[in-house]
This record gives structure tokens, C-alpha cells and sequence, in this order.
């Protein structure tokens, strides 16, 4: 069997599926875990920045509520990214010091994402307004993270990396599309009618989840790849990642978004509840918030996976059988028939043995001819 230089056959799919562990026994690191950790807890910030001047900005009362309901899912979900990525720096450190010992690796993840929520939850109470739904963001903020943590001890780390990346790319990208809303609204034909920005919003939202998804997809094949490459340069013998781990590498920012709502309707309900309560308006568009943050999920969920489940069967190289190895294999010289040797008396003429002649004459012409026999004879 061929294989082309830094490609991986797809006959060796039938191996195991995902093997994350070195050939010494030891769990494979997470490459740049401590830039990912540093670039998400800048995240993780910036939301309770920004979160924190459109409360204080607003008056009180029910337009600091009716913001706060808007601002808790993209501060939960920065909290879950950062716990995440947190935990997996740590996690690097403790496997590179006490090696592969689950149960501490587990223990140092969750202790991980406690720091980030502990952290996210007293400065959101120290700078937020006192008040009920403070304290709801900030209980919020602290579990999603505690739970990020704990995803992030998985012993396959490049896997929960591709994730974090990928996931955090997908964060910033929705926050950067915005500019993009208004001129999308119009190119999908919203006017004046209820109806048309109804059909508008949904092919906005459609659109900017359909390249989440691509995003996500690509950055987690693109990290995972990465990866592969940085252990191969240090250790030639390193396993090589099958297909699920890229499949769930590219689901993983959906099912983060996902899991960001679960936690959001289960820990944030007060904070919806109220805020659904102000007026008709305001319920309408908290329902309608919801329904769109879980459609994102899926979309960047199946999106994403497929693309890089694609992108990783680009790499693969085509599987040779014991047939194509036989057609591709030389034919010997003896074998190899001249297309007019079927022709009569062309193989008598053309077989001579050259060994055997001499001056154009044949061994039995010289015996039998005197003259020509040897002088010394």
C-alpha cells in the first residue's frame, strides 16, 4: 500500500477510531492551550464589559432588566469557552509534571473552571447594580464555567481544543457580523410590512449561522491538523486522530451554543421570567430570541460538523487493493509478446541465438567447412 507524504490512507480507517495517547502511554497535550486560555479570558471580560455599560448606560429599572436578558446569553456562553480553555491549560500542565492520571486531571479541570466562575461571578457582582438579577448573572456565569471545566477533562485534549478554537472563533464572528445585519435585511427584502422583516430576520439568521458553521468547521480541522503535525515533529511514532475526533471537533461550538441555552433557560429562568413579564412586546421577543439562539446551535452544530468532516476526507488518499497493485505492477521482459509474433516464420527468423554465430555463419557451417576451421588445427 502507497501512501503520499502527510496523508493518511483510508484503508487504515478500520483502526481505532481515536487514539489520543502517545507512544510512551501518555495523553496527547493540547497545542497553544495557554494563548487559548489567555484569548478567551479576554473575551470572557470584554462581554462583562460591554454588559456592564449597556445596564449602567440604560435607566433603572425595567430597561436594565429588559438588557439584562439580553446580555446573559453571550456572557454564559464566554463563560463556557473560558472555563473550557482554562481547564485544558491546566490540564496540560498537571499531565506534563504528574503524567496521565485521570482522576487528577479531572479534579484540576473542574478546579479550573471554579477559578474562572469565582472570578466572572465577584466582578460582576462588585461592578454590576446590587440587585436581584446581579446575582442571577453572576450564579449563571459561575456554573457555566464550572461546567466548561469539567468538559475540558476529557483525555482526548486535542479534540477539546479544535473545540475551544473553533468555538471562540464562532463567538467573536457573531459579534463582528453585525455590521452585516442591515444591508442583509434589505438584500432579503425587508420593507415596511411585519411580515416581510419577519422572512428577512429569518434568511439574516440563516445566513450568518450557515458561515458559523463553515467557520467552525475549518478552525476546528485546521487546529486538529496543527496538532498532528507539532506531535509528529516530536515524536514520528505519534497516533494519528480518526474521523470522529474531527466530526466532533466541528459539532463541538454547536453543541456548546446548545449547551450555553440549557444552562441559560435553567439558571437564568428568573431573569427571562421577568423580563418577559414588562410588557406583550418583550415576550414576544424573548420567545423569539430563544428560538433563534437554538436553530444557531443546530445550524453550526451539523454545519460544522460536516465541514470538517470533509475537509478531513480531502486529506485521505485512495485506498489500493491487491488488484490495482497487480495491474500496476511491471510486466517481465520475458512475457512481453511483440504484436507480430504471430505472424509465421517471424519468431524462427528474428530467435536466433547471437552466442551461436559467427561472420553470419552457424557453428555446425564451421565444422563442417575445413577453411574455416581453426589454423591450429
Amino acid at each position: 500500500m502507497t501512501k503520499q507524504p502527510g496523508r493518511v490512507p483510508a484503508a487504515e480507517s478500520d483502526e481505532p477510531a481515536v487514539d489520543a495517547a502517545s507512544a510512551n502511554g501518555r495523553p496527547l497535550p493540547a497545542p497553544g492551550a495557554a494563548v487559548l486560555a489567555l484569548l478567551a479570558l479576554g473575551w470572557l471580560a470584554a462581554m462583562l464589559w460591554s454588559t456592564r455599560e449597556a445596564i449602567t448606560s440604560a435607566a433603572a429599572g425595567v430597561t436594565a432588566l429588559s438588557l439584562s436578558a439580553f446580555a446573559l446569553p453571550g456572557v454564559i456562553s464566554a463563560s463556557l469557552v473560558a472555563g473550557a480553555a482554562v481547564a485544558l491549560a491546566g490540564g496540560n500542565l498537571l499531565a506534563r509534571r504528574y503524567g496521565d492520571w485521570a482522576t487528577l486531571r479531572f479534579a484540576g479541570a473542574i478546579g479550573g473552571g471554579m477559578l474562572v466562575g469565582l472570578a466572572a461571578a465577584l466582578a460582576i457582582n462588585l461592578t454590576y447594580f446590587d440587585t436581584s438579577t446581579t446575582n442571577v448573572i453572576a450564579g449563571t456565569t459561575a456554573a457555566a464555567a464550572i461546567i466548561g471545566g469539567a468538559l475540558a477533562g476529557a483525555r482526548t485534549a486535542p479534540a477539546i481544543g479544535a473545540v475551544v478554537t473553533a468555538a471562540l472563533g464562532t463567538l467573536i464572528f457573531v459579534v463582528a457580523f453585525s455590521p452585516a445585519r442591515d444591508p442583509l435585511f434589505d438584500l432579503f427584502g425587508a420593507g415596511d410590512s411585519q411580515e416581510s422583516l419577519v422572512n428577512a430576520a429569518k434568511w439574516v439568521s440563516r445566513t450568518e449561522s450557515l458561515v458559523a458553521g463553515l467557520l467552525a468547521g475549518l478552525l476546528a480541522f485546521g487546529y486538529l491538523t496543527w496538532a498532528r503535525r507539532r506531535a509528529v515533529r516530536r515524536d514520528p511514532e505519534a497516533p494519528t486522530l480518526r474521523w470522529p475526533a474531527y466530526l466532533l471537533a466541528g459539532a463541538g461550538p454547536g453543541l456548546l451554543l446548545l449547551l450555553a441555552e440549557v444552562i441559560i433557560r435553567i439558571g437564568g429562568r428568573s431573569l427571562l421570567d421577568l423580563a418577559s413579564a414588562l410588557s406583550e412586546a418583550d415576550a414576544v421577543a424573548q420567545t423569539s430570541l430563544g428560538t433563534s439562539r437554538v436553530d444557531n446551535g443546530i445550524w453550526v452544530l451539523f454545519v460544522g460538523a460536516l465541514t470538517a468532516l470533509i475537509a478531513f476526507g480531502r486529506t485521505l488518499s485512495p485506498a489500493h487493493s491487491d488488484d490495482d497493485e497487480a495491474v500496476d505492477a511491471p510486466t517481465p521482459v520475458a512475457a512481453q509478446v511483440h504484436p507480430e509474433d504471430d505472424k509465421p516464420g517471424y519468431a524462427e527468423e528474428y530467435d536466433e541465438d547471437p552466442a551461436e554465430t559467427h561472420d553470419g555463419d552457424t557453428a555446425d557451417t564451421r565444422d563442417a567447412n575445413p577453411a574455416k576451421a581453426d589454423p591450429a588445427r
